[in-house]
């Protein structure tokens, strides 16, 4: 398969042991582009918690300097002035009963589900559907509240969330390969920017273990994390 000649080609170019600057790895990237579509560039970490421990859960949201480059679609469970924020801000979707109703039928052709505290009573009965697809909102990710102004402007901006998994690891698409070489490491930067900050204070030891990046089609390319956190710092 073309495909993978093509993948077996660019690993050659990458030193497998060599821990690489973080503009050095995006370059890497950028030149050894081998697709025709639009390839999202996605940083992976592993860190040393223990995710079975509650106390030892790393969960946030980052808002990416650059953005995603990907047309998020937001829905907002508001009511009045609430709601006229909401379709002012943007949001893409605006209801209360009647958006719970068209959820309830089957319909999540959304990327984010938003809402202000009083409507989680609306939205209770629908954790069937949102809760196994992450759409579900939640004070913790910021997608319960009433400045719905700013989070939903963050959201179509480019705000994510990252979640770490069983396994330690965590991984996020923080932008396109599209993106000049500064944009996609302004990016990274605060990409990992936001999972320093939301470090338990009950991990003990190294916190961050291995980074990684790469884009849709590409190959890992290690990151020198020391480097990398030493441009977080600045």
């Amino acid at each position: 398969m073309k495909r993978s000649k093509n993948l077996k080609e660019y690993r050659t170019k990458i030193e497998h042991m060599k821990q690489y600057d973080l503009t050095e790895a995006v370059q890497i990237l950028k030149d050894n582009k081998y697709t025709k579509f639009d390839e999202s560039i996605e940083v992976a970490m592993r860190l040393g918690v223990d995710p079975k421990h509650a106390d030892q859960m790393v969960r946030g949201t980052v808002a990416l300097p650059n953005g995603t480059g990907k047309s998020v679609s937001v829905v907002v469970f508001a009511q009045g002035d609430k709601a006229k924020e909401a379709e002012e801000a943007g949001a893409d979707h605006v209801g209360s009963d009647d958006l719970a109703a068209k959820i309830k039928g089957g319909w999540t052709d959304f990327d984010v589900c938003v809402a202000t505290p009083d409507m989680m009573r609306v939205l209770g009965p629908l954790g069937k559907v949102l809760g196994p697809r992450g759409l579900m909102p939640n004070p913790k990710t910021g997608t319960v509240t009433m400045d719905l102004a700013r989070t939903v402007k963050e959201l179509k901006g480019g705000r994510i969330e990252f979640r770490i998994d069983k396994q330690a690891n965590i991984a996020g698409a923080v932008g396109k390969l599209s993106f000049d070489a500064d944009k996609i490491v302004e990016n990274v930067i605060a990409y990992v920017d936001a999972i320093v900050k939301a470090k338990p204070t009950s991990t003990k030891g190294a916190y961050i273990l291995s980074m990684s990046v790469c884009s849709t089609m590409s190959p890992g390319i290690k990151l020198d994390q020391q480097q990398v956190l030493l441009k977080v710092k600045k």
